[in-house]
């Protein structure tokens, strides 16, 4: 009678615990169904990329690049190619901010409108149907974006929004309706709408991802225990003839 008494009071624990994980489980199975229906290289938007090498630099070119004599910011990279027929230097650093110079040694401009349409046509396929432009300061970029760096947004008759980075002159990211709509449904996934990012975890919704995850291993467990439970047999009901 123990352990019948004992099981069927992990049988009520089980069914309490499953009404209350029962929607984040339920939840977390459809977010998860979403997110892998679509390849993850085109939910990033890489199938819109065009790839092509770049271009080599002539033998003959001369470089003249110098930093500032005041300069305090550590340097992370230094390159230098072909860019849209131009030679270009490109230092960044380790704060993440770039800065561009011609072969001159001039510092470059932030990047234009009409420059930012121009690359996005070369490197996005259906680049060039473009609905309008917006610049964003650093401080400011758009949610889809989430990096702190000056970007103008491109936006595309498809719903996609291309980034292209002021000072950098590269596409950043691409950003597709479903790339949105993978976001929301990693936002629920994790149970944080607001950052969706995992890796606050001194936060709210990181304690009640954990606290449900918990929760559902124990009733995994229970569940499992249960299937052991010896049930009586029924009584088979006799036929007169």
């Amino acid at each position: 009678m123990g352990h019948q008494r004992v099981m069927r009071r992990f049988a009520k624990w089980h069914i309490w615990l499953g009404w209350l994980v029962g929607v984040p489980v339920l939840m977390w199975t459809v977010t998860g169904l979403v997110m892998v229906i679509t390849p993850i290289e085109e939910v990033r938007g890489n199938h819109l990329r065009i790839e092509s090498p770049p271009s080599p630099l002539p033998s003959d070119t001369e470089i003249a690049v110098a930093l500032p004599a005041d300069g305090e910011r550590p340097v992370r990279s230094v390159s230098t190619q072909m860019e849209r027929g131009e030679t270009i230097t490109r230092i960044t650093y380790m704060d993440g901010t770039s800065e561009r110079y011609r072969a001159d040694g001039t510092q470059m401009s932030p990047l234009s409108d009409v420059e930012a349409r121009m690359i996005v046509s070369k490197e996005i396929r259906g680049g060039d149907k473009v609905i309008g432009t917006k610049r964003f300061d650093a401080e400011s970029v758009p949610f889809d974006f989430r990096r702190p760096m000056p970007v103008w947004q491109v936006a595309l008759e498809d719903g996609t929004h291309v980034y292209v980075g002021t000072e950098t002159g590269n596409v950043e990211a691409v950003r597709t309706r479903w790339w949105r709509t993978f976001d929301f449904m990693w936002g629920l996934h994790i149970m944080n709408l607001q950052t969706r990012e995992l890796d606050d975890q001194s936060g709210f919704n990181y304690a009640m991802l954990v606290l449900f995850a918990a929760l559902g291993v124990i009733g995994s467990i229970l569940g499992c225990i249960l299937m052991f439970r010896r049930r009586k047999a029924r009584p088979v009901p006799m036929i007169d003839k």
